[in-house]
């Protein structure tokens, strides 16, 4: 029998960690793994300057090189359901080192890359490190005291966003100033640096969920997620009509299908799809979706807005380096709103953050489309965003772990990463069509027409929007501690 949510019955002492532990420890924890997330969040941006010159920096064709950033994508997607499972079962902090040491592994391989085929294999082992976030809030839920646990939580679930924003600015002054290799070996050093705190101050939970690992599960949810994003992310590029593409959505659609069923009968499954199911678990998942998909706008839209040349009459012509600084405050917003959005969880209930992160994202958006004239706009824009990310982020995690048994919760939170990433491919995809259909001829350069900015970001506030009308239906919430097992 499905366990009651916690959302609306209050749940006994019992049931509630309320280990006191030293605060110095706490912060210790929390700084430690947040610094962790932010790392491997880099990656997002870790090569977005150098796209334009890796054709030539490769000598591979442009649509070759667009392996370098897919590859990552398509990795984190198998990993991420994977690692949070494995780390249920047999140590998260176990399964927390793992992953920095194959970004690790994956920084040095790009560091030494001449060509190609090594660079994407330095990316793919990148991408695999993307369960380091999920996995950090279960040690949080853990090892933390439960008045600490949500600004905990809600600071490790903003590191996704923040380690994007910050890392474009030093990603394009290292491009400008300084061989390409140098980001890799910065990538290395700073997974080095976190791997090395994980080991001497994160403890292991002794919470194990138990059980033989789904290796069946693993593989059946690993390939349809492998062929929905490569069809989304390269559907542009294929054709959204092409035997190939559309054969990838049907192979999604049956795996995705044979997986369910396969999930559904097994005693030990790789997701518990009946703990998936639950109202507060399922609407949080669905809403995560749709807000990763309205996030994911702000990367996309900006940077070619800032770069396009001034001639168009709406372009601010400005450099990678200058984009990057322009973006970077979004990210420190970020973070600054997650200890603000565990206060409101506390007080009303991470329902209600969540509803209030989407309503200042769709604000944002729309204020966008007024005003995208001049570089405090952006700046203006791009923090009114961010910190309704911050907001909607911080809830999330809180939301699953009230729900969820204890033993599940890095499975779960990965499940709920997840969501948000196929949310970001999706808007990718939607974005870059509307984008390239939608061009203005200025002298060499090809650049997206202003209406076409003016779409994207008003279906990122519609986005938006849907979000927080799905938050809206998630229960009220009296409690946001841990779920009983």
């Amino acid at each position: 029998m499905t366990a009651p949510s916690t959302d609306s019955i209050p749940l006994p002492d019992r049931f509630i960690d309320q280990r006191p532990g030293p605060a110095g420890r706490s912060t210790r924890l929390v700084a430690v793994l947040a610094f962790a997330g932010i790392v491997v969040s880099l990656m997002q941006s870790l090569l977005i300057p150098l796209l334009p010159e890796l054709p030539r920096l490769l000598s591979a064709p442009p649509t070759d090189t667009t392996w370098a950033v897919t590859a990552t994508l398509l990795a984190g997607a198998v990993a991420t359901p994977t690692v949070g499972r494995l780390g249920d079962m047999f140590g998260k902090r176990r399964m927390l080192l793992i992953s920095v040491a194959l970004l690790i592994a994956g920084s040095v391989i790009g560091a030494v890359s001449t060509a190609l085929v090594p660079l994407i294999i330095g990316r793919v082992l990148q991408g695999l490190a993307a369960g380091v976030i999920p996995l950090g809030i279960s040690i949080m839920r853990d090892e933390l005291p439960v008045d600490k646990l949500g600004g905990a939580t809600a600071t490790m679930s903003a590191s996704l966003g923040v380690g994007g924003a910050l890392g474009l600015p030093a990603a394009a002054l290292i491009a400008d100033y300084a061989d390409w290799h140098v980001l890799f070996w910065v990538s290395a050093a700073l997974g080095i640096v976190a791997f090395v705190m994980v080991a001497t101050l994160v403890p292991e939970s002794p919470l194990r969920s138990g059980g033989r690992f789904d290796v069946v599960g693993a593989v059946g949810v690993s390939g349809a997620l492998a062929s929905l994003l490569l069809a989304v992310s390269k559907g542009s590029t294929w054709g959204w009509s092409s035997p190939l593409t559309v054969g990838l959505l049907v192979a999604a659609a049956a795996l995705l299908a044979l997986w369910v069923a396969w999930e559904l009968k097994n005693p030990a499954p790789l997701v518990d799809l009946r703990v998936t199911a639950r109202r507060q678990v399922l609407l949080t998942n669905l809403a995560s979706l749709i807000f990763g998909f309205a996030m994911f706008a702000m990367s996309l839209v900006l940077p070619q807005l800032l770069q396009a040349p001034t001639t168009t009459g709406y372009g601010l012509g400005q450099p990678m380096l200058v984009v990057g600084l322009v973006m970077a405050p979004s990210g420190l917003v970020m973070m600054a709103v997650a200890p603000l959005s565990a206060r409101i969880s506390r007080a009303a209930g991470a329902k209600v953050s969540l509803m209030i992160g989407a309503a200042i994202v769709a604000a944002g958006y729309g204020l966008n489309i007024m005003f995208m004239s001049e570089l405090w706009h952006i700046v203006l824009v791009s923090m009114i965003i961010g910190a309704g990310i911050g907001l909607a982020y911080g809830a999330m995690p809180a939301l699953i772990m009230a729900a969820v048994p204890m033993s599940e919760t890095a499975a779960a939170n990965s499940l709920n990463t997840l969501m948000r990433s196929i949310g970001t491919s999706i808007s990718s995809a939607v974005a870059g069509v509307i984008l390239a259909q939608m061009v203005l001829t200025v002298g060499p350069t090809v650049v997206p027409t202003q209406d076409a900015f003016r779409i994207v970001l008003a279906a990122s506030a519609a986005s938006a929007v849907v979000a927080l009308t799905i938050a809206a239906f998630l229960p009220r919430a009296r409690s946001t501690a841990p779920a009983r097992a």
